[in-house]
């Protein structure tokens, strides 16, 4: 079966879709081909392409397409404002292995939404009226949208929903939070279900889904035909696998700590090229630690020494002395401090 025909079954389909949130330069293609290895989701975004006036598209961005190793269909993530730049990227992205593209309404990075774009555009309804019409026309295969519930306040919401419904997207994501809020606050799942019941497609619900069982709990109160996870899936590879497990009902596989570790090698094996210095690799798995990190103890000591390291040696002494054990590990967050949960990037 072709990624496209795949695509649409599970867009018509009853069985919930499970997506990789796009995480700008953490889930790329190394990484997406070491989520398929844990089970990995059914459809994997790219990292965005940034759009404006004289880009051209990213081609370490667009290896993740061409070199898609999931075996699992890939949609193509676009970030701008620029309508003529939206429009031919569009087409070029077209011209690839893709199944959908994806238009970005949602990052709540300040150096993108200060720009009007990504999270930014949702101040502005009308302009995202316009650019999702002119996607439309020029997007042949699937069309869809993440987005945010507004920029600093929710009430903008039943204004954006009746957009999103009037130009036909085949798939929309809504990560329950207002740009403002960047991570900090409660997921808003009740604004979800209210997507859920204004628009005609499939919506999928982002947002704070650590577990199985929390992911289970968010179907069941947004009535979204499907999840996209990212910050969860980077902590925990055996998320999309135990909650598939969750559905049928059977006992969930849970790691030790030492599986833990073996996931922390194959990452780095995976993502750290020999190519660049190894300061550099260490710098990059930080950010992957990040997350990780969150799971593994309450009083953030892992967190604190991973920063501190710049070799190997250290990264992995540190890693050992945390995760070279037998106990089993949930590897859901523990709650930090606000100054914790700042530093740490998050899906887009």
């Amino acid at each position: 079966m072709s990624h496209l025909n795949a695509f649409e079954q599970m867009l018509q389909g009853t069985e919930p879709i499970l997506a990789l949130a796009p995480m700008q330069d953490v889930t790329d293609l190394p990484f997406w081909k070491l989520m398929a290895a844990y089970g990995g989701p059914d459809i994997y975004y790219t990292e965005y392409f940034r759009v404006h006036a004289t880009s051209n598209l990213e081609k370490y961005i667009l290896r993740s397409i061409t070199e898609n190793p999931t075996g699992r269909p890939a949609i193509a993530q676009m970030i701008g404002n620029d309508i003529p730049a939206l429009v031919r990227t569009a087409k070029e992205l077209q011209q690839h292995p893709i199944v959908a593209v994806d238009l970005n309404l949602g990052c709540p990075a300040p150096v993108v939404y200060r720009k009007c774009a990504g999270g930014g555009l949702l101040r502005e309804p009308k302009r995202v009226d316009a650019i999702l019409g002119a996607l439309r026309d020029a997007i042949s295969i699937k069309f869809t949208v993440k987005t945010r519930i507004g920029f600093d306040s929710p009430a903008v919401f039943d204004e954006l929903l009746p957009i999103f419904a009037k130009h036909s997207i085949d798939l929309l994501t809504v990560h329950g939070r207002t740009v403002s809020e960047m991570y900090r606050s409660e997921v808003h799942y009740d604004f979800i279900a209210r997507a859920v019941d204004a628009v005609p497609c499939p919506v999928l619900a982002n947002g704070n889904i650590h577990s199985a069982q929390k992911a289970a709990e968010v179907l069941e109160t947004t009535h979204a035909r499907g999840l996209m996870i990212g910050r969860g899936a980077i902590r925990n590879p055996w998320l999309f696998h135990q909650f598939r497990q969750h559905r049928r009902g059977e006992p969930l596989f849970q790691p030790k700590g030492v599986d833990v570790l073996a996931y922390v090698r194959s990452l780095y094996d995976a993502v750290c090229s020999p190519d660049v210095p190894e300061s550099s690799q260490v710098q990059k798995m930080k950010k992957y630690m990040n997350f990780l990190g969150l799971g593994v103890d309450p009083k953030g000591a892992f967190l604190h020494e991973i920063r501190r390291v710049t070799t190997r040696t250290d990264f992995f002494k540190v890693c050992e002395s945390c995760l070279d054990h037998d106990r089993l590990m949930t590897l859901e967050p523990f709650a930090l401090s606000l100054k914790e949960t700042d530093v740490l990037a998050g899906e887009h």
